[in-house]
């Protein structure tokens, strides 16, 4: 089964990563070497930006 293509853009992850603080990790190992906790931050905040855009969205019109 081959893997789903992400929802996320590259340069998104990656703003998150340095924003969340694993940056050099990525950078030095790559996504597999970010700890499932790190993964989880990283989901939880894009999803934080996701509704905040959402919700200036809905206060736009």
């Amino acid at each position: 089964m081959g893997r789903r293509r992400g929802v996320m853009s590259d340069e998104f992850k990656y703003e998150l990563a340095k924003d969340l603080g694993f940056y050099d990790t990525v950078k030095n190992g790559g996504w597999g070497e970010i700890r499932a906790r790190d993964a989880g931050n990283m989901v939880k905040r894009a999803i934080e930006i996701a509704e905040q855009q959402m919700a200036q969205n809905q206060n736009n019109r």
